[in-house]
């Protein structure tokens, strides 16, 4: 039953993974890739908590892997590290490319943000702001042959059995037009809750899901 010390906001729940947790999270230096499950290990550790749920560690890792510090830490390290900050797996290339992606695509929507939200003041305005929007044409002609290459690898696409949509399968989930592979962490009814290779949690539909 939830009790009323349970924090309320995300930034506090971050907060508190910062202070729990200190080898492994990081506010801004020293950020590095987590261990893929690491939720698993989190959720161990906090069991009875009365300040936060699964479910608020599981929005704040989404949070915290979807950083731009985060997406760019998994570019450039070699290792992941678990939640006491020891080494653990190696960083994939596939991982890496997953990450460069997102990161990408994320600066492409807040430079189209920006434009959007900015009133035209002068033609020196104007030009600082096609930059972004070049980048964000480049990201896209980048993500249609960044999203054909995972398709082809496996030739043939099988979805994933009912019978194998299980906490800890390795999967493939679909992500617009992209494969991605995934660990399944929660299956709650109709609802999967998956770790993509970057370490973030997202929520799908077992019909998303795919044989790796």
């Amino acid at each position: 039953m939830e009790t009323t010390n349970k924090l309320k906001d995300m930034n506090e729940v971050l907060e508190f993974l910062y202070q729990e947790f200190p080898q492994c999270f990081k506010q801004k230096d020293g950020i590095k890739p987590l261990k893929v499950g690491i939720f698993k290990d989190i959720a161990e550790r906090i069991e009875g908590s009365e300040k936060v749920s699964k479910t608020q560690v599981r929005q704040a890792l989404r949070k915290y892997t979807s950083n731009w510090r985060y997406l760019e830490a998994v570019t450039k390290s070699e290792f992941r590290i678990d939640i006491d900050g020891n080494q653990a797996e190696k960083v994939e290339q596939e991982h890496i490319d997953h990450a460069q992606k997102a990161l990408e695509e994320s600066r492409a929507k807040m430079a189209k943000r920006k434009k959007q939200q900015r009133p035209r003041q002068d033609a020196d305005a104007k030009s600082f702001k096609k930059k972004p929007a070049h980048a964000a044409k480049n990201a896209t002609s980048a993500d249609k042959t960044a999203k054909a290459a995972p398709v082809k690898r496996s030739g043939k696409i099988e979805p994933l059995p009912a019978s194998e949509v299980k906490v800890n399968n390795k999967v493939k989930v679909k992500l617009g037009q992209a494969l991605v592979n995934a660990i399944i962490t929660e299956v709650n009814k109709d609802d999967v809750h998956v770790e993509l290779v970057t370490g973030m949690q997202v929520k799908t539909k077992a019909d998303s899901l795919y044989i790796i």
